[in-house]
């Protein structure tokens, strides 16, 4: 038996240490996002750098980290925040390892969604700086969308 959880804990500590930049940050906003859906004010705020900065889909959304928490709260006080499924993701990791940007189009209530951000390497690991958020509008849809602009 102790064979057995001395292996188990090796092959564990060996995963951990074998994970990429790439692997943690993608682990970062698929928790970020995640928190989100489970209505965790706490995760999803604690992914963010102290200065970090979101735009948002509307033009008035222009948010610092603590600005969005106080629009976000009665959502996350209501259980029911906003649920964003990742389709695909792109990590591009800045030669330094402590810097890299990402994009990525999601699934969400307003039909597919494009995200781009910055992440940083902290004392506490890899934390969001700038997040950017935009409703994609297929080609063919442009016209009727600039008519109820």
């Amino acid at each position: 038996m102790k064979t057995i959880l001395s292996l188990t804990t090796l092959f564990l500590l060996f995963n951990l240490q074998a994970q990429t930049p790439e692997d943690k940050i993608n682990s970062l906003i698929d928790n970020w996002h995640l928190a989100a859906a489970k209505a965790d004010s706490n995760a999803f705020f604690s992914a963010l750098t102290e200065n970090a900065h979101y735009l948002g889909t509307d033009e008035s959304e222009d948010w610092t980290r603590e600005k969005m928490r106080i629009w976000a709260k009665p959502y996350f006080d209501s259980g029911k925040a906003w649920d964003f499924k990742k389709k695909t993701r792109n990590i591009y990791l800045y030669p330094d390892g402590k810097l890299a940007w990402f994009d990525e189009t999601l699934d969400t209530w307003m039909g597919v969604c494009r995200g781009s951000g910055v992440v940083i390497l902290t004392k506490e690991g890899w934390k969001i700086q700038h997040y950017v958020l935009s409703v994609a509008v297929p080609n063919d849809k442009i016209d009727a969308y600039l008519e109820l602009n």
